[in-house]
């Protein structure tokens, strides 16, 4: 592998990391290690995360001090750290380089003539997911970083060969402009992040950057249902190749889409016009549905057989915390989903739907202030396919809160729209309710970024004949 631009091996033997234990910097850390790098780190919150990065040779601190910069030679850190974090502070003071972590990203691709940069509002990690599994079944080794954990590869992150990297690019903060991919999907462009950007057109302009960023011989694989997303591709110079469900100008597209009694799609897959296959997904929904297109034009491009295409979608059975089956107690079965935008909700709500429960109950966790004031519209006509919806407390994650948000705005709004809602603010009141209500042949889906999730393990443990299952 040729040595990296900024992470000159003779240079920068030591890398530290600030919050070593984040899904996103273990997996750098790991991929560092692996190529011979001394990796250092500190993390407040001991995990089977960081054990694994000590067995690797890592040294974790489980503390945050100026100390423990001491010796490196290159400073990462994410945008949750603060500038009077006393690591990020001594670094500085002592000239030591410091990146963050979408940059250092940025330099490990550059090493890879084949990187593939997943982007959009939504569906990244079950893309870049669905890219991972076709590559693996074409014999093409790739290495991978994922927000997500994927169980074909072990977690977040998969150490390959040199050619292929796959990763996902996140918009927030515009930090995937330091990405440099030959391959990059572009799979929706809505307004999130309101606590960053402006509105739509600020998300817009960051995204045409990014586009425009690949080079001319390289591929930009976009959704043409998106007009956001078709409004920019007159704009850019290099490969276009385009996907989409109702777009009939789109060079990929599914026709003849079926559900089974699980709500996995089946569909004939059309390239130019021209019938291909007949796609069988192992993931429900009509939004995975969309994804696998993107997967199946961004592997096409790379060179893999519509075979290997075939025989790794129908090998993926989706990542942890996207449409996750936790278990199934008493003929409920309890499904947990990262779903905290309204278009999100909106897509697990319609993918549950699609399995023909009995009754749908939705536990939804608000993720961050700024997001539920701002989309809170959306939110409103979010939840339809839900039979019942309970709501938590938000998750504030990077803010704090002022006072001038709660949850039960979304508990009025929706009640506005005639929806079955109602506010619990503990966990243990959630699950005494669900306990007391949900019927066999029901469906709990606890959903949002937070740790939501932890609902339907209580209620899992809480029903003594629970008993684990796959999706």
């Amino acid at each position: 592998m040729k040595g990296l631009t900024l992470l000159d091996s003779q240079k920068f033997k030591h890398v530290h990391f600030i919050g070593i234990g984040g899904s996103s910097m273990s997996g750098l850390a790991e991929i560092l290690l692996s190529m011979g790098y001394k990796v250092s780190g500190s993390d407040k919150n001991a995990s089977y995360i960081t054990e694994k990065l000590r067995k690797m040779g890592a040294e974790v601190y489980p503390f945050h001090s100026e100390e423990n910069v001491v010796g490196a030679d290159l400073v990462v850190y994410t945008v949750a750290v603060k500038d009077d974090n006393p690591e990020l502070v001594k670094a500085r003071s002592l000239g030591i380089p410091v990146i963050d972590r979408a940059a250092l990203l940025g330099e490990i691709m550059k090493a890879y003539p084949y990187s593939v940069a997943v982007s959009g509002t939504h569906g990244k990690t079950t893309t870049s997911s669905m890219i991972t599994t076709i590559m693996m079944k074409s014999g093409l080794n790739p290495t991978v970083q994922i927000g997500g954990e994927l169980d074909s590869i072990g977690g977040n992150i998969r150490l390959g060969g040199d050619r292929y990297f796959v990763a996902e690019a996140c918009e927030y903060y515009e930090s995937f402009l330091k990405f440099h991919p030959y391959l990059a999907v572009v799979l929706n462009i809505e307004l999130d992040h309101v606590d960053y950007f402006r509105d739509i057109e600020h998300i817009k302009s960051a995204f045409l950057k990014f586009m425009s960023s690949i080079p001319e011989n390289g591929y930009v694989v976009a959704c043409s249902d998106d007009a956001n997303v078709r409004s920019l591709l007159g704009r850019i110079n290099c490969n276009i190749v385009t996907y989409g469900i109702r777009s009939r100008n789109a060079m990929w597209r599914a026709k003849g889409i079926k559900y089974d009694e699980r709500g996995c799609a089946s569909y004939t897959l059309v390239q130019d016009g021209k019938e291909i296959d007949r796609i069988k997904l192992g993931v429900p929904g009509i939004h995975n549905v969309s994804n696998s297109l993107a997967a199946i034009a961004s592997c096409y491009s790379l060179g893999c057989r519509m075979e290997s295409i075939k025989e790794g979608l129908a090998a993926f059975s989706g990542t942890h915390r996207r449409f996750e089956t936790k278990g199934i107690v008493k003929g409920i079965r309890v499904i947990d989903d990262y779903a905290h935008h309204p278009s999100e909700v909106r897509a697990t709500l319609q993918a549950a739907k699609n399995c023909k429960a009995a009754k749908v109950w939705c536990v939804f966790q608000p993720h961050t202030y700024s997001r539920l004031q701002h989309l809170l519209e959306d939110f409103s006509t979010a939840f339809n396919d839900a039979d019942s919806v309970i709501v938590s407390d938000i998750y504030a994650a990077r803010e704090t809160n002022d006072g001038s948000v709660h949850a039960g705005m979304l508990v009025d709004k929706l009640k506005e729209h005639h929806q079955d809602v109602l506010y619990l603010s503990s966990f243990e009141t959630i699950v005494d309710y669900l306990s007391a209500n949900a019927s066999p042949g029901d469906i709990i889906i606890t959903m949002g970024a937070g740790d939501i999730y932890k609902v339907g393990e209580m209620f899992l443990s809480r029903n003594k004949d629970a008993r684990a299952v796959g999706i």
